[in-house]
This record gives C-alpha cells, sequence and structure tokens, in this order.
C-alpha cells in the first residue's frame, strides 16, 4: 500500500443510488479504503438500503446510519429544499430550472423525471451545505450523476462521477452522458473499454478528464480455498443479478447440454436476486434440472465466501458487464472463471491464461468451456493461481483505492479544493 504522504486526503460528498446495496457492495469498500487513508467521506443514497438493517452486515449497517437518504427524507424535506434554495440562492435556483427545460424539452416524462432530478439535488445540495462539503462523486454514471450534474447548477458545487457501463452506454442520450462529462470536473472510468465509450461520446477538448482508476477486490480477505482435483461432484457458482445482462439462462442451457451428454456429476449454484428469477426456476424446471441446480437467492458477504469455497469453477456468461466485480473475488480465490469476450472482462481475464473467455449467447462454446475445465484438472490448478496473481498485480483493492485517492488529491488541488 502507498503510503498517505504521496497524496493530500480530501473531504468528499458521495451520492449514490441505493446504499447499501448486495450487488454494489464494492462501492462500500472503497468508501472504507478511502476512509482509512483519512478522507472524510459524507455519502448520500437516492433511494433506502436494498435491505432493513436486520439484514445488512456490520459496516453496511455502520453505513447506513451515517448515510442521508434522499427519498425517505420525503416531501417535506423536499418543499423544504426548494423553499430555502428559492430565497437563499435564486439565481442558482433559475440555473436548475434551465436545465429542467433543456433536458426535458417538451416531453412530459422527461421533464417530469428532470423535475424529480433537480428536486434531489436540491436535497442533496442542502445536506451538503450541512456537511460543509463542496465537492460531490457519484457512483454509475446514470440517476445519481444526473443529480450531481443538477447539483452542481445551482449551487456551484464541483462534480465528479464513477462510470462503470455498459447500461449508461445503450442509451446514452437518454443519460445525458455527453452533457455529463461536459458539465462534470472529471470522470473516473473503470477500465479503458468505459473510457473509450466516454471519449465516443464527448467533444476532444474534454478528454483531459477521463481517469482510468480500476476497482478491486482484498486478496487478503477473498483466500485461495484447497483445491480438488477429483471432485465426486463437479460445483459451479455463479454470482450476480438474476437480469438478462447477466446471461445466466445461457448457463441453465449448457448445464442442460452437459447432462444430457451423460455427465450427471455436476451442480451449479446461481447466486443473487432479481427480475428473472421466476423465469430461470421455470427453466430448471422445463429442462428437470431441479437435481443440478440450486437457487441460493441473494447472499450477504459474510456467506458469500463459504460458497465460494465449496465451487470448483466460476461462471457468468454476461451479455453487458463493466467489469465484474465477482469475477476478482472469484479469481482471488484461485477459482477458474469462464466468462464472455465483452466489454471490459478481457482487460481483467486473458483467454486461457487467467480465465476462458467464450463467445457471448454461446451454449455450446459455454459447455464446451465447462466440460474442458471437468476433464482438466491441471488446467484448472493453472488457471486459478495465475487468476489470483492476475488481481493482486492489477485488481487489488488497497492498491487501486490508493490510485483513486491520488485521483481525488490531485484533481481536488488543481480546482481549488
Amino acid at each position: 500500500m502507498s503510503s498517505n504522504t504521496e497524496f493530500k486526503p480530501r473531504r468528499i460528498a458521495y451520492i449514490v443510488s441505493q446504499y447499501p446495496m448486495l450487488s454494489m457492495i464494492f462501492i462500500i469498500r472503497e468508501v472504507l479504503q478511502l476512509k482509512r487513508l483519512g478522507f472524510e467521506i459524507d455519502t448520500s443514497s437516492i433511494n433506502a438500503a436494498d435491505r432493513g438493517k436486520e439484514g445488512l452486515v456490520a459496516d453496511e449497517a455502520k453505513e447506513a446510519e451515517l448515510t442521508y437518504y434522499i427519498k425517505p427524507d420525503g416531501i417535506t424535506g423536499a418543499i423544504a429544499a426548494h423553499i430555502k434554495t428559492m430565497v437563499g440562492n435564486p439565481i442558482g435556483y433559475v440555473r436548475g430550472w434551465k436545465r429542467v427545460s433543456k433536458l426535458g424539452k417538451l416531453d412530459v416524462k422527461g421533464l417530469a423525471m428532470n423535475v424529480a432530478y433537480f428536486t434531489e439535488a436540491l436535497m442533496t445540495g442542502v445536506w451538503m451545505k450541512r456537511k460543509k462539503q463542496t465537492h460531490l462523486h457519484a457512483h454509475l454514471g446514470s440517476q445519481a450523476t444526473t443529480v450531481a450534474m443538477y447539483t452542481k447548477d445551482v449551487f456551484g458545487i464541483t462534480f465528479s462521477a464513477t462510470v462503470h457501463g455498459p447500461d449508461e452506454f445503450y442509451n446514452a442520450p437518454g443519460q445525458y452522458l455527453t452533457e455529463k462529462v461536459i458539465a462534470s470536473d472529471f470522470i473516473v472510468c473503470i477500465s479503458n473499454f468505459a473510457r473509450s465509450q466516454l471519449m465516443k461520446l464527448s467533444p476532444y477538448e474534454h478528454w483531459h478528464k477521463l481517469e482510468v482508476s480500476r476497482l478491486g477486490v482484498d486478496p487478503s480477505v477473498f483466500k485461495p480455498r484447497p483445491f480438488n482435483a477429483s471432485p465426486e461432484t463437479f460445483e459451479i457458482i455463479c454470482v450476480g443479478r438474476l437480469c438478462p445482462a447477466k446471461g445466466q439462462h445461457i448457463l441453465v442451457e449448457a448445464i442442460a447440454r452437459i447432462v444430457s451428454s451423460g455427465r450427471k456429476n455436476i451442480r451449479l449454484r446461481i447466486v443473487g436476486g432479481g427480475e428473472d428469477e421466476a423465469s430461470l426456476k421455470n427453466q430448471i424446471r422445463d429442462l428437470n434440472l431441479d437435481d443440478h441446480i440450486i437457487m441460493e437467492g441473494p447472499v450477504n458477504q459474510d456467506r458469500i465466501r463459504d460458497l465460494y469455497s465449496q465451487a470448483d469453477i466460476f461462471s457468468i456468461p454476461s451479455f453487458a458487464e463493466g467489469i465484474p466485480v465477482v469475477l476478482m473475488e472469484a479469481m482471488a480465490m484461485e477459482i477458474p472463471c469462464v466468462t464472455t469476450r465483452i466489454t471490459g472482462i478481457p482487460e481483467l481475464i486473458r483467454d486461457g491464461e487467467d480465465g476462458l473467455l467464450v463467445a457471448p449467447s454461446s451454449i455450446e462454446e459455454l459447455a464446451d468451456a465447462i466440460t474442458r475445465l471437468m476433464d482438466d484438472q491441471d488446467l484448472r490448478k493453472r488457471l486459478g493461481e495465475n487468476g489470483r496473481k492476475r488481481v493482486t498485480q492489477d485488481y487489488d483493492l488497497a492498491k487501486n483505492v490508493d490510485r483513486l485517492a491520488r485521483v481525488f488529491s490531485d484533481r481536488l488541488e488543481a480546482l481549488g479544493k
């Protein structure tokens, strides 16, 4: 880990759409690591946490207590923010309404959404003034960054964002990505792929704002599990939101293909929750795979490592990704990974060296890759060991948050913060 003397710890306000959130656990890890480095971070969340207090682990519960929740502040908080800003900062208030008109145009739904973003920005700005914060950092290039952009318009704060992709890139005009790059003071991209997409969407004179700072995991927490050379039942784990982008239906089809070939000693654990849960359960039942596939549901961080430790391989056949942190977790535990050669994933996994990459949507390639790993214990061991080396070298949480800390320090110093 780098020394604190390499950067000056700063005071920063964070805004995210939902905090804590199981599928976004990396944000809490990042915030806690920045705090360990001396940064004073105040967190705000547009929505309430995705679980009640009883469902949160200790770090999440503590962060939740310290977080300002915007929508739960309710209509009273919204009205108060409008009145305070209209009276105390009328010029900024008008600037905000101009942005509403510009982005909402003549579309009723667009105008309503932007009035909501504007209102959330007023509530955020009032909270920031109370906290004496002057820089706002958003995670994900969607709703939270829109609110941050409005907050800058109204209150004159500086703002930055971490952009993951790829969802934002599919509807760049609807997510106002060009406007966000132009309005921002700087943007953190989690991959070169993400930076390339923002370059495509923004004028060249704004490219200097785009920094690459990767996510990471703690290799001292995600330690190698014992290698099982000849498992009685070959176990695969898939961790992620149950949604179309993650491609879990393709993995179920691949398991069906393997089982129908006579390989009965296989089990898949699907970990996560989401809108595809019902259709996945129906698919598993229709393919008679109940004896081979277990739906674990959403799992907290205090249990996920136990499930990882049972796995012989990890697979997530995504159609769209940034760079999944779950891949980093599995690789750190020396679990060989099979995933798709899309977006930023090849920046993490080099095919045949750190894991196996297959074509997205190809049931055949995925089934063949899994079967190959079932039959080749030496390959499993080599890919697992190389995967951990890859993570410790380039995706170590402490090292990469040090990099982010230097970005914050240098950029905010240049802004006079």
